[in-house]
C-alpha cells in the first residue's frame, strides 16, 4: 500500500488465491468505493493479482506436478456421452477466466483431444537432459495426449496401458497451472484406478445423458470416486433437449442427471442442450466457447466454471483444516466434511489400529503390533494430508502411517 496524503492519493494491491476469482471485479469495485468514501481521498489506484494456493502435499508428488494447485477428474465411466466435450471446454472456459490451465487426455485407447484442438505442434517434445515431456499449446491452454505422441491409438494389455498414462502424466513439464483438467477414459478399471493414485485429484465433475442406462454406468463412476475421496461436485447432463417451433423437447427423457445429484447428493447440476455447434466444433479443432465465447453454450460452462472455482478453493480449505494436532488436550481433532460436527483421537489408539503390513501379518492377519508397544503418550510428529481426508501420520519411531480419519470414525 502506498498512500500520498498531499494529494489524496492511495494505491494498493489485492491479492487473490485463483485468477479465476469469479467475484473479482465486485472485490475491485467495492474497494475502490469503500476507499474513496473516505473524506481526504481523491483518488484510488486498486491493483489485482493473485497468488494461487500451493499444493498442499507437493513434496509427495512427482516433480511434473508439484506446481498445480487444482487437479479436476471430468469422468463418465460411459462412452459417447460428451465427457471429451465438457473437459475442453471447460478448460478453456477456466482459461478465459484468468486461469493457467492444462488438460491431460488420459484416454490412450482413443484419444480425443487432437480431434477437438488445433495446436500448431501436433507433436509432444521431450527434454532430453531432463527426460522430460514438454506439452504443446493451443489458445494458451497446455495439451497433453497420447494422440499427440505420434502413435495414433494404443493396442496394448491395462498393465502397459496404465505405465503410458502414469508416464505422461507425471514426467510432463506442466509448469505452475491453477487448474489441471483430466479427461478421463470411460469405465472404473485398472487405469482409472492407477490415476486416482497417481495424482491427488482435488474433485471430479460428472457427464452423463437423460437415458437410465447412462445413469447405471455413471453411478459406479461416482460410487468409485466416493471410495477414494474424491469429492464430486457437479453433474452435467449432456443432450438434454432441443428447442423448435417454440417449444422444448426431450428426445432422450429427462430425470438422469437430477437422480445423480439426488441420489449421491452431488450439489450443482448443468444442463447443455443438443446443438450442431457444439457438436461441429468439436470436429473443427475450436472449442465451442473460444468459438462463441457469448453464446448459450459458453454461458453454461461460465455457470459451471464458476462452480468448479468456488468448490476446489472450498475443498482445499477443508482439506488444510480438517484434521490437526491439538497440544493442548493432546488429541488429533477431525473436522467432519460438509459438517459443522468434529470429533477427537486419541493418538495411541489411531497407532495401534494400523492395518498395513508393519503392523499385521499379509498372511495369516496376526497382529505384530502389540497394544503394549505404544507408549500411551505417543504425540505423532507431523500430521499430513494425502488427499480427502485421508492423512499420513510420522510418529516418533519414524514410521509413517497413512489412515482415513473419517473411515477410522465411522467404525469406532
Amino acid at each position: 500500500m502506498q498512500i500520498n496524503e498531499a494529494l489524496g492519493e492511495v494505491s494498493f494491491r489485492l491479492e487473490l488465491t485463483t485468477p479465476a476469482c469469479p467475484i473479482k471485479d465486485m472485490f475491485e469495485q467495492r474497494a475502490n468505493e469503500v476507499v474513496l468514501a473516505i473524506p481526504w481521498v481523491n483518488k484510488v489506484n486498486v491493483t489485482m493479482s493473485a497468488q494461487p494456493a500451493r499444493p498442499i502435499f507437493a513434496e509427495q508428488l512427482p516433480e511434473g506436478l508439484q506446481k498445480i494447485s487444482n487437479i479436476v477428474a471430468v469422468s463418465s465411466c460411459k462412452g459417447g456421452v460428451g465427457k471429451s466435450t465438457v473437459a475442453v471446454n471447460l478448460a478453456y472456459t477456466l482459461a478465459g477466466m484468468g486461469a493457467r490451465v492444462g488438460i491431460f487426455d488420459a484416454d490412450v485407447y482413443g484419444p480425443s483431444l487432437p480431434t477437438m484442438v488445433s495446436p500448431e505442434n501436433r507433436l509432444l517434445e521431450m527434454n532430453p537432459e531432463k527426460r522430460t515431456i514438454i506439452p504443446t499449446e493451443y489458445l494458451g491452454v497446455k495439451l497433453v495426449s497420447f494422440g499427440f505422441s505420434g502413435q495414433g491409438r494404443a493396442i496394448m494389455r491395462g498393465p502397459m496401458v496404465s505405465g503410458v498414462i502414469n508416464q505422461l502424466l507425471t514426467t510432463t513439464e506442466w509448469g505452475e497451472l491453477d487448474y489441471l483438467v483430466i479427461d478421463m477414459p470411460p469405465g472404473t478399471g485398472d487405469i482409472q484406478l492407477t490415476l486416482c493414485q497417481v495424482v491427488p485429484l482435488t474433485a471430479a465433475v460428472i457427464v452423463t445423458t437423460p437415458q437410465k442406462l447412462a445413469f447405471i454406468d455413471v453411478a459406479k463412476g461416482v460410487r468409485m470416486f466416493s471410495k477414494l475421496k474424491v469429492p464430486c461436485i457437479a453433474v452435467v447432463e449432456n443432450m438434454c433437449h432441443f428447442d423448435a417451433d417454440g417449444k422444448r423437447y426431450y428426445p432422450f427423457g429427462r430425470g438422469s442427471g437430477s437422480q445423480v445429484v439426488q441420489q449421491f447428493g452431488i450439489p450443482h447440476l448443468f444442463d447443455l442442450p443438443i446443438r450442431p455447434t457444439l457438436s461441429a466444433s468439436g470436429d473443427s479443432g475450436m472449442p465451442e466457447v473460444a468459438a462463441d465465447p457469448c453464446g448459450e453454450v459458453a454461458n453454461t460452462f461460465q455457470d459451471l466454471g464458476v462452480c468448479v472455482v468456488q468448490q476446489c478453493a472450498k475443498i482445499r480449505q477443508q482439506v488444510s483444516t480438517a484434521v490437526i494436532y491439538d497440544k493442548s488436550i493432546k488429541a488429533i481433532k477431525v473436522k467432519v466434511p460438509q459438517s459443522d460436527e468434529e470429533f477427537f483421537l486419541h493418538p495411541a489408539t489411531v497407532r495401534r489400529n494400523d492395518r498395513s503390513a508393519q503392523s499385521v501379518d499379509e498372511w495369516t492377519g496376526d497382529q505384530k503390533l502389540q497394544y503394549t508397544d505404544v507408549p500411551e503418550d505417543i504425540e505423532p510428529e507431523e500430521i499430513r494430508p494425502m488427499g480427502n481426508y485421508a492423512v499420513s501420520i510420522t510418529w516418533p519411531d519414524g514410521f509413517s502411517q497413512v489412515v482415513c480419519l473419517i473411515l477410522f470414525h465411522s467404525k469406532s
